[in-house]
């Protein structure tokens, strides 16, 4: 996988792993852990969870402009992951009240502005060398890899640490104790029975038994103390992504860059000062402003789209006009799709939680479990092994003793396991790390065999095509939702079993829409790496980084019409909202390969 890169990517490869695993860990939980230690509604945790997302992206914009401006790419991704552990940190102290988990969350994202665009940039400056250009968009992906490893074991992590903390205090998981716990303790619950027979069911010691006052206290309370203590996981990775990075680091490059202060207008000579790209800002801005009155927060986070855009074009001479041109011009495409992708944190996650089954048998169990799914992929690696197309005796003798060793281990499991296994709806995030790590040697290998035929897309070409596959994903959950009943009409109650679906609908969403990622996410950083004007890098990064954000903004749009519209018509939005996009980016398809060359 590494063969032929230069060691710099093994290093970024790491030190990525780490730091995203911390992430993931967070994040797996982050809307659920509002939602049950805070009482807040989809609608509200979706905002806060939308903004923390928009932040962890737009600030990479400081980021950008710091690296560019000192060109001290090295320290400044050091700094970010320093200040990343102390937001960690904060979110880690049980009981701490709202305000500060927001604060904790904003040093987080700010550490993380400075950390992601500089990482991914100085991964590409490692393929300026003409000796590893072709390989770039390889590097890309294995780059990828190292986000998605770390990002599958996460959601495991998180869920075995909360579901520890429950057992051993008295207590089973189901996720949909802590929102009637919250409707019980406010007064809005009509009918009680259903949260009494939830309860007595989580309630092993028995001790709350025709108590369900105690009973919502307590369960939430060591339920959101889990929680805490994952987000402690979470900061010890963060120290490992810190330890590779501080020992390894030599291996990446410290690049000198000319970087012009002043440039001036080709057209009418005037230099494009400070003063000049302040009223870009607050023009753009204002125009946000004007048509989004009665949501001043999106408007703002378009603002600063619009006046980063103005400021690099109006910053940019007239050879990089091009260039930049045809990145914002990607840029925008990204917003819609990190606002539809992204909904795997928050609305599918809801569906999860609300519309799929809560108890599996053994079989699909094996998938639900960090021991069983390990033997699953070892089982699976050794049948590649032994399928492959090379003639090594030996790898295959060796693929053949893996499959027959841990596909023994999983009939094993199989046959410990129950009848009925509960599952929880964060574990369904590890599919889509779990399928890019799976997946990404086998995309490389087809792009690698078009290659060879001259028949491998362009980038551009190839994020277009991640688009559609991406509205194939949301086809999938739309088809399932047809028949289910809508958040608005179940009146706070959770749906019982007649009104849950096989998990196997979501595993598929995330599969097609991972397939979607692979095309998209790695190819739109080295398109940026790869077209970016040289004195841009960090910035471009930081660009690319912001529409992320933006699109990360829009993600409330999922929570805000999660109790107001049918779940199919949900779906279909986002469906829409790909194929347009899709369609945008092909309309523009010979501009963008032209910069290419």
């Amino acid at each position: 996988m590494f063969k032929g890169h230069p060691k710099g990517l093994f290093v970024a490869f790491f030190t990525n792993m780490g730091e995203r695993f911390g992430f993931y860990t967070m994040m797996a939980i982050l809307v659920l852990f509002l939602q049950a230690r805070y009482g807040l509604t989809e609608a509200q945790a979706g905002d806060y969870y939308s903004w923390f997302y928009f932040a962890i992206y737009a600030l990479a914009l400081i980021g950008g402009l710091l690296a560019d401006w000192t060109k001290k790419y090295k320290l400044i991704i050091l700094l970010g992951q320093i200040i990343m552990f102390a937001g960690y940190t904060i979110i880690a102290i049980p009981d701490m009240p709202l305000t500060i988990a927001l604060l904790g969350l904003f040093i987080i994202a700010l550490g993380n502005g400075l950390f992601k665009g500089n990482l991914q940039a100085v991964v590409g400056q490692l393929y300026d060398n003409e000796k590893y250009s072709k390989m770039r968009d390889s590097a890309f992906m294995v780059f990828y890899m190292g986000i998605n490893t770390g990002a599958f074991f996460a959601p495991f992590i998180a869920t075995g640490v909360r579901n520890w903390w429950l057992k051993s205090h008295g207590f089973l998981h189901d996720g949909s104790i802590p929102a009637l716990c919250h409707q019980f303790k406010n007064g809005t619950m009509a009918d009680t029975s259903q949260f009494a027979d939830l309860a007595s069911k989580a309630d092993l010691t028995g001790a709350y038994k025709n108590n369900l006052n105690g009973f919502a206290e307590r369960y939430l309370d060591i339920f959101a103390q889990g929680y805490h203590y994952a987000f402690a996981v979470a900061a010890c990775a963060m120290v490992i992504s810190l330890l590779v990075y501080v020992f390894f680091n030599k291996s990446i490059p410290d690049k000198e860059k000319a970087i012009v202060t002043e440039v001036k207008n080709e057209k009418t000579g005037a230099a494009i000062t400070p003063i000049f790209v302040a009223i870009s800002l607050i023009a753009a801005s204002a125009l946000s402003f004007n048509y989004l009155m009665d949501n001043y927060k999106l408007g703002l986070a378009i603002g600063l789209f619009l006046g980063f855009a103005s400021w690099i074009f109006l910053s940019s001479t007239k050879d990089e006009k091009p260039r930049v041109t045809a990145l914002l011009l990607v840029y925008v495409v990204v917003i819609f799709f990190w606002m539809s992708f992204h909904q795997n944190g928050l609305t599918l996650t809801f569906f999860a939680r609300d519309y799929t089954v809560k108890e599996v048998g053994p079989i699909t169990f094996l998938f639900f479990n960090l021991e069983s799914i390990l033997c699953v992929i070892a089982t699976i690696g050794g049948i590649v092994m032994v399928l492959g197309g090379n003639n090594d005796k030996k790898k295959k003798i060796i693929g053949a003793v893996v499959t027959l060793i841990f596909g023994a281990f999983c009939y094993y499991l199989i046959g410990t396991y129950s009848a009925n296994n509960p599952i929880s709806p964060e574990v369904f995030q590890s599919f889509n790390p779990l399928f890019i790590v799976a997946l990404t040697p086998l995309v490389m290998g087809f792009f690698d065999l078009l290659n060879k035929k001259g028949l491998e897309p362009s980038t551009p070409r190839k994020i277009g095509i991640g688009m559609i596959i991406a509205a194939l994903g949301f086809l999938i959950v739309l088809v399932v939702s047809i028949k289910l009943v809508s958040p608005y009409l179940l009146g706070g109650v959770a749906p019982g079993a007649d009104g849950r679906v096989s998990p196997y609908w979501l595993m598929n969403s995330y599969l097609v829409l991972t397939i979607a990622e692979l095309f998209l996410s790695p190819m739109g950083l080295s398109f940026v790496s790869k077209v970016a004007p040289v004195r841009f890098q960090g910035l471009m990064q930081g660009g690319w980084l912001l529409a992320t954000a933006v699109g990360n903004k829009l993600l409330f749009v999922g929570s805000l019409l999660w109790g107001k519209i049918e779940l199919y018509m949900l779906w279909g939005m986002f469906l829409f909202c790909c194929m347009i996009s899709a369609i945008f980016i092909f309309s523009i398809m010979k501009r963008l390969e032209g910069v290419t060359k």
